[in-house]
């Protein structure tokens, strides 16, 4: 699980990289750069999420620990 939610935040980053190359930063809400955008933000809730996944993963294995 460790490392499926490793890749899918490095692909999302990835994903960062490439599309905030597509954003004309004079027209930031027109055409395509609109759709990079709203790419960005969802990979970046992407990120967010992993981490809550592995900080929850983390905090399981410990309470089972102390059972």
């Amino acid at each position: 699980m460790k490392i499926l939610t490793i890749l899918l935040s490095v692909i999302a980053l990835g994903l960062i990289i490439f599309n905030f190359t597509k954003v004309d930063l004079n027209a930031p809400f027109e055409g395509d750069s609109m759709i990079a955008l709203i790419t960005i933000v969802a990979s970046f809730c992407v990120i967010i999420m992993m981490s809550i996944l592995r900080v929850s993963k983390r905090i399981e294995q410990k309470t089972k620990g102390h059972k």
